[in-house]
């Protein structure tokens, strides 16, 4: 009867929590709350606003710590997902989103 519980809680609370490193957490957790909106960096509300490198530069948010502030309070029309992506989420979710940037985002 537990296991058919599980089954409608929000990922933090089952299986992305027990995933062992932050990049797969971080990983998890942006394709189950971000993809939506910001597949492979990109922006579907505003073009300008991507997660691409450049943006993210333009924007002063070219760090991992940054990226973790608006994945957990939001900005502008994107509301804050703090509580969705559950403890350390926001920083697992702003590491995974740096270094897609760097890198180009080559999982897109």
């Amino acid at each position: 009867m537990l296991l058919g519980l599980g089954v409608g809680w929000p990922a933090p609370v089952w299986g992305v929590e027990l995933q062992a490193g932050m990049a797969e957490r971080g990983e998890a957790l942006f394709s189950a709350h971000c993809v939506g909106c910001h597949a492979g960096g990109g922006n579907i509300q505003r073009r300008g606003k991507t997660l691409r490198l450049a943006a993210l530069e333009k924007q002063q948010l070219a760090s991992p710590e940054a990226i973790a502030r608006i994945a957990a309070a939001g900005i502008g029309q994107m509301s804050g997902y703090d509580k969705a992506l559950g403890a350390g989420g926001a920083e697992a979710v702003g590491s995974w989103v740096w270094s897609q940037a760097q890198a180009g985002w080559p999982q897109a």
